[in-house]
């Protein structure tokens, strides 16, 4: 018989009209949406589509192709752990640092925060490492993968004073393109989508660690100036995610004019590809942020 298949990813819509064999492999959650519609589109006596059970016709194919663009839409890949293909081994050295049990304060989130440990190295020992701190980072994160290495192992057996949190530069920048672990499917996420994963990250943190004070950050900025779209973007983010402090035990830090300049553009000394610090950007981002985890880890 043939039968109909409707296949959608983000940005692109397939229809196969119906199958009765096995699908294979289920796609994972939000990557696609398979619908079996053999009976629903049968034509009737009179010559009809109908839907069972209800009868209701199918006016438009268009319309229902439309129905499941909006599902697609709803899906919010930023709270769905999974697994960033090829960092298993840094992963697995933040399970041998949490077991050990010493680290005070933890930097947890991209490359941003990963770069501590080459361009900021310098800074790093000299400002953090005496307090005891741990490199969480790990470059190209997205929420949901921090959210899949909570799940994992990371910070078990860890008690920190303090953890400074800062992700969700990815969640944007990765739109548009096929991920690997999502089934090729395209990246999307909104400004609200990726509050919402640095939401759950909050909660997750709170659950295993739940004495430490956590230092959220204002996602940077990016691209050159104002204008930019995912500047934009992580900006509205950022809106939402400072309503995430209670100023009790989570902390919301904004410290991405320092980085600019007095119109606002970003300037290549401080990163040069418009995304990364060099040495002189984590030293800026030392000296905003360095009196306020000290505070906190008292």
């Amino acid at each position: 018989m043939n039968t109909l298949n409707f296949t959608h990813h983000p940005a692109t819509t397939t229809t196969t009209l119906f199958s009765d064999k096995p699908t294979g492999t289920p796609p994972a959650p939000g990557s696609r949406h398979v619908f079996k519609l053999a009976q629903a589109c049968q034509p009737s006596r009179e010559g009809q589509s109908a839907l069972t059970p209800m009868k209701t016709p199918i006016t438009s194919l268009a319309a229902l192709v439309a129905s499941l663009v909006a599902v697609s839409a709803a899906t919010n890949y930023a709270v769905q752990p999974v697994l960033h293909p090829g960092t298993e081994k840094r992963h697995e050295s933040f399970n041998e640092i949490s077991k050990k049990g010493e680290a005070q304060l933890v930097f947890l989130g991209d490359s941003i925060t990963h770069g501590w440990e080459s361009k900021g190295k310098a800074v790093w020992d000299k400002s953090w490492a005496p307090l005891k701190a741990a490199n969480f980072g790990i470059g190209g994160d997205r929420t949901e993968h921090v959210l899949w290495r909570l799940e994992h192992g990371n910070f078990d057996g860890l008690k920190p004073k303090e953890i400074v949190l800062m992700i969700g530069t990815n969640n944007t920048g990765h739109q548009g393109r096929p991920q690997k672990e999502l089934n090729g499917a395209v990246y999307e996420c909104t400004p609200a989508q990726t509050a919402e994963g640095i939401k759950a990250i909050l909660a997750k943190l709170q659950q295993k660690c739940p004495d430490a004070k956590i230092l959220v950050l204002a996602i940077f900025p990016r691209g050159p100036n104002k204008d930019d779209k995912y500047r934009q973007q992580n900006e509205a983010a950022n809106a939402i995610v400072k309503g995430f402090a209670d100023d009790k035990k989570v902390f919301f830090l904004d410290i991405g004019a320092k980085f600019l300049e007095a119109d606002g553009t970003l300037s290549k000394s401080i990163m040069p590809d418009l995304l990364h610090p060099n040495e002189k950007g984590y030293q800026i981002w030392t000296d905003a942020m360095e009196a306020k985890v000290k505070e906190l880890l008292k």
